[in-house]
């Protein structure tokens, strides 16, 4: 088995990642690094802090310059960060040290990998968002068509009350909505450059560090936190739970669909499922697992990054290391999963049938809690309950259905609407109703 399943051939289709996977490549990490320190010396130069043609020079070559990771891997390993072997692969690559000397000018390893870092976080994020936006429209889609359509809800696993198999798309897609809601603040907020030398004092650009750091952002389109960050971690912390949550909401549905397409259930057809090595009959639900497998994945990782934030000091390589272990995991986790999700979603259809049929209770429990409330219209709340659960225990007792039993009881009473399932789904209907409209907006 491969080092990670997001890298590996063989693992490709179940825990696909897209175009997303190379921006978490050695690759894609010395480009971003390279755009960070030719924009910065173009940035100096325009300040006066670099000479102007050295800056030309760098910016050029930084957007020119080949050089393979593979070959920072000596010093790399020597110095813990790959930003020296890089400054001394690209002054070599220029050939021109009268102005190659001025590359990296002041900056510290820190501020180079975590700006380049945070460059590709945010094409992550634009990946995500049209990968959310799919979700929600197939989530949407399926919301509006089945918004009455009865299924039963459950509740400890168990048969509860009626809702409509659209409310529970709704169900799903509402923490997806709020995530996609909270997007552009978190780019506001998150996406921030880092330009705070050695200590996080900026020492080495005396009285223009801020003015630097200020057209380092705009250049780079990314934000000022117009401090260092080197040791608060919660822009990477922010991002990576916003990512999390992303991911546990689609555990969730994949949780759910398991369930739902469980033999003796059946409620939901996948659109195909795996194959068995030796079972014939099986349609095993892949999809939905590896949602739910990432999930966990995801939610272990958290975990470890939170740990990692406690920095000591001004700067820590340990907890750095760290972040760098779980950080790609967790965002390619949840752009698999929500690629994944993208093909699953509209291959997805109930089976009307089957859900009438468990709703369709042959001993009317399932309406036990509408016949209590009906009854409390003629007797004390308490006596209600207390009337309807012994005429439950009655019918599995007898195996007569509720309704012939509060008939018996109670002749005078008309509970026609309780026994309905179109009339017992609540606020279901509207829920669903409500999901599309809300995604049509946020969707366009």
């Amino acid at each position: 088995m491969a080092a990670s399943v997001f890298d590996s051939p063989l693992f490709s289709r179940l825990f696909p990642t897209g175009e997303a996977g190379r921006l978490f490549t050695d690759t894609a990490e010395v480009r971003a690094m390279l755009l960070v320190e030719g924009t910065l010396a173009k940035v100096q130069g325009e300040m006066g802090i670099i000479p102007q043609d050295s800056a030309f020079f760098i910016h050029r070559a930084a957007m020119e310059v080949q050089i393979d990771p593979a070959g920072l891997a000596d010093e790399t390993g020597q110095n813990g960060v790959h930003v020296p072997g890089l400054v001394a692969a690209f002054r070599k690559a220029m050939e021109a040290p009268e102005h190659a000397q001025f590359i990296h000018w002041g900056a510290t390893s820190q501020d180079i990998i975590d700006t380049g870092l945070m460059l590709r976080l945010r094409s992550l994020l634009t990946l995500v968002e049209k990968d959310l936006q799919s979700c929600l429209s197939a989530l949407a889609k399926l919301a509006e068509t089945h918004a009455e359509t009865p299924m039963v809800a459950r509740t400890w696993g168990q048969a509860a009350t009626l809702t409509s198999f659209g409310a529970q798309a709704a169900e799903w897609g509402n923490p997806l909505v709020n995530l996609l809601a909270e997007l552009a603040e978190l780019r506001t907020s998150c996406l921030l450059v880092s330009l705070s030398g050695a200590s996080g004092t900026s020492g080495a650009y005396g009285p223009e560090a801020a003015e630097l750091r200020a057209a380092l952002a705009t250049s780079l389109n990314l934000q000022n936190p117009d401090r260092s960050w080197h040791t608060d971690r919660t822009p990477i912390l922010r991002i990576a739970n916003w990512l999390g949550r992303v991911n546990v909401a689609l555990g969730k549905l994949g949780d759910d669909l398991i369930a739902m397409s469980m033999t003796g259930i059946g409620e939901i057809d996948l659109g195909g499922g795996g194959s068995s090595s030796t079972m014939p009959q099986k349609q095993n639900p892949v999809a939905a697992s590896a949602l739910v497998a990432l999930a966990h994945q995801g939610n272990g990782l958290q975990a470890t990054l939170n740990g990692a934030a406690m920095q000591k000091h001004q700067r820590d390589a340990a907890a750095w290391f760290t972040e760098w272990l779980c950080l790609p995991q967790i965002c390619l986790g949840a752009i698999s999963a929500l690629g994944t999700a993208t093909k699953l979603l509209p291959a997805l259809s109930p089976r009307a049938e089957e859900m009438a049929k468990t709703a369709q209770d042959p001993l009317d429990l399932i309406h036990a809690e509408a016949l209590s409330f009906a009854l409390s219209e003629t007797l004390r709340r308490p006596d209600a309950q207390a009337a309807t659960k012994s005429m439950c225990k009655e019918a599995n007792a007898t195996g007569t259905p509720l309704s012939q039993l509060v008939a018996r009881d109670y002749p005078d009473l008309d509970v026609s609407a309780v026994f309905d399932p179109l009339q017992q789904m609540g606020l279901g209907p509207r829920d669903a109703r409500a999901f599309a409209q809300r995604v049509t907006k946020v969707t366009g």
